[in-house]
């Protein structure tokens, strides 16, 4: 897969993958880059790989794919860590794909790990990046969708594995006047394995982080409270941070036992969080 990606043109191309399992660490620094699974289901080609911060020495040095390029799409396809899967291996942060580069496209992908699955973060210098996710299912624990990307996340399904705590998200937003980092779920469906405990939607890894729920299904028992501190006793990050909800359902919901510091939308208020307002007046790059 390494060297389909190395011999690309500069002005990148489409590379179809074909049913499979590909063990091998990915990075793709070049703009335009496409990956399309060829199978019937994105379980049909699974680029996989095994690395975690305690063995490389570094979370983001741990991805199975690296991705810094701008204008990357990835459709109908599995991008996974199986780090966690060998009971020998001590827990660790181990990230599927780390993604820092603008305008990508990510449909109907599965992204598997435990912790830090999905690393969707600006780039180089604190570049501002957009990232759009449709229909993809994504699974882990502890803070398994995190950084500071502004990322948006239309119809997908977020599963929390078995384990004593679970946070979706760990967004890193850290200045009160960025409005180039959000992380928002659309119409996203939250659900967990029986054996999840003490689930929350998110905690923040920054002081200014913003996740925005729009119309969620959480089928997950998630604690009343919704959101927690980073370190409870330790930071004070809800005092600062923008968790919101808007018209969320299912036994996860839970409006009226929310941490008071978090936010229930408005009609009015959500629409600035819905597309094509979120990411601006260029949008034409959503397109396949």
């Amino acid at each position: 897969m390494q060297r389909a990606i190395d011999a690309l043109a500069t002005t990148g191309g489409t590379i179809l993958i074909a049913p499979g399992r590909y063990r091998e660490k990915l990075v793709i620094r070049g703009n335009d880059v496409r990956l399309r699974g060829t199978g019937r289901t994105p379980a049909d080609v699974v680029l996989v790989y095994s690395d975690a911060s305690a063995t490389v020495g570094g979370t983001l040095k741990s991805a199975s794919m690296t991705v810094s390029g701008d204008g990357f799409h990835a459709t109908n396809l599995t991008i996974q860590n199986d780090y966690w899967l060998n009971p020998a291996h001590p827990p660790s942060q181990a990230v599927a794909l780390a993604l820092t580069g603008d305008r990508a496209v990510v449909r109907r992908v599965r992204l598997l790990g435990h912790q830090d699955t999905l690393y969707a973060n600006r780039g180089p210098n604190r570049r501002p990046t957009r990232q759009y996710f449709r229909d993809c299912y994504i699974e882990g624990h502890v803070d398994f969708i995190f950084g500071d990307a502004n990322a948006y996340f239309n119809r997908c399904q977020l599963h929390g594995l078995a384990h004593e705590t679970v946070w979706y998200t760990a967004q890193s937003r850290n200045a009160p006047d960025d409005e180039g980092s959000a992380y928002v779920f659309d119409r996203s469906r939250f659900t967990a394995a029986p054996g999840a405990r003490n689930i929350a939607l998110g905690r923040a890894w920054r002081p200014h982080a913003r996740v925005i729920l729009l119309d969620a299904r959480l089928d997950a028992p998630v604690i009343p409270a919704g959101w927690t501190e980073w370190t409870p006793g330790k930071t004070t990050t809800l005092d600062t941070a923008y968790f919101a909800e808007y018209r969320s359902r299912g036994q996860g919901a839970s409006p009226a036992t929310r941490e008071p510091r978090t936010h229930q939308l408005t009609a009015a208020q959500a629409r600035r969080w819905r597309l094509p307002a979120f990411f601006g007046t260029d949008t034409g790059w959503l397109r396949d």
